[in-house]
Order: C-alpha cells, then sequence, then structure tokens
C-alpha cells in the first residue's frame, strides 16, 4: 500500500534496526483516513472470503479491526489484556510476550463472541515476532473457529513471525512490508516498493 509506506517514511521513526516508531499517525496520534483506507485494502484483499468477525488485540489493532469490520460489514471482538471484573463468563484464553513492553500477558476473549460458527480474519498493527498474532490464532482454534487468514499492517519481515505462521499454514497479508529499516532509510519488499 503505497500511501502506508509513504507516510511510514515521513513520519515514521526509526529507534533502532528492530524498532520502529509509527506513533504520530498510527497507534498513539490516529489518522482516521489513513486507517478507514487500510480497513477497505483488508477488505478488498480478503474479498473472495467469507467472513464473520474480524479480531484483534487491545489497544493497537481496534482501530483497524473496526475499519476491516466496518468495511467487510461484520462484528470485530478485541482480546482484552487484563481480565476485567465484568468479563463474568467463561473466556478464550493465551499468553502473550510484548517485544516493546517486555512483558508477559494473558489475553482473553469471552467464549459469547467466538464460536465454532465464524470464520476470522485476524487483523493488527504490527507483525514482527508475531507473538500477540500467535496467541490470537491459539484463541480461534480453542474456539474450533476457522481462520482465514491475518492482516498486518506493518510487517517487519526480518523478525521470525512471518516464518513462524507460515509454518502454520496461516495466509498472512501485510500491507508494508520492511526488509531493513535504520536511521538512514527504511527499505520495503516489493512489489509495492518505495525504496527510500
Amino acid at each position: 500500500m503505497k500511501e502506508l509506506q509513504e507516510r511510514i517514511v515521513q513520519d515514521g521513526k526509526v529507534l533502532s534496526a528492530s524498532v520502529l516508531k509509527v506513533d504520530a499517525f498510527l497507534n498513539h496520534q490516529v489518522d482516521p483516513q489513513l486507517t478507514m483506507k487500510i480497513g477497505e485494502r483488508f477488505a478488498e484483499l480478503f474479498a473472495g472470503e467469507t467472513i464473520t468477525k474480524v479480531l484483534t488485540i487491545e489497544a493497537s489493532g481496534i482501530h483497524f479491526a473496526l475499519a476491516t469490520s466496518f468495511a467487510l460489514g461484520v462484528p470485530f471482538v478485541y482480546a482484552k489484556k487484563k481480565k476485567a471484573v465484568t468479563l463474568t463468563e467463561d473466556v478464550y484464553s493465551a499468553p502473550v510476550h510484548s517485544f516493546t513492553r517486555q512483558e508477559t500477558y494473558q489475553i482473553s476473549v469471552s467464549k459469547q463472541y467466538l464460536s465454532a460458527d465464524d470464520r476470522v480474519l485476524i487483523v493488527d498493527d504490527f507483525l514482527a515476532t508475531g507473538a500477540a498474532l500467535i496467541g490470537l490464532t491459539q484463541i480461534v482454534k480453542d474456539a474450533n473457529a476457522h481462520l482465514i487468514g491475518i492482516g498486518a499492517v506493518i510487517e517487519k519481515s526480518f523478525q521470525e513471525g512471518r516464518g513462524l505462521l507460515e509454518q502454520a499454514g496461516v495466509r498472512i497479508e501485510s500491507l508494508a512490508r520492511i526488509e531493513s529499516m535504520s536511521p538512514e532509510g527504511i527499505h520495503f519488499i516489493q512489489p509495492e516498493s518505495v525504496r527510500v
């Protein structure tokens, strides 16, 4: 997605060879027009599939899941990182290690909102180590739902996440695949590459 790549180059900040800060437009301050285009693009990429739910994890994936579910005309569900007192019913849960926060937490989804009848598209902001997405795929599996695939807004292709998910047979569509990055520049994988 060329517009997304251009914004990453323009407004993103490479903090190290593995850390990209995009909080100016994607995950702290949010560009709503770009977010809706991202949702529309995921809907186009998975247009041939019957999808009944979009699943993500709080908090950075929520607006992308909303935009995607709006474009698809289906509900979205987000996995909670902390179990609220209002979440009294049974839940599906999985451990997830956060690379950016350096902590492990249990994510959970109420069994009321995910079932064997669902055909699920997972959407998240980043695919890097794959930990969050692997946790979400485990929840889909535990629910006996059908996983259609994963939509990642930004993929750091030099990290192991894609390989781990592909080994499990998961379809992955990433809108901006970063081959390498440094403070000197960001290089995207073809075909949607804009070398900088």
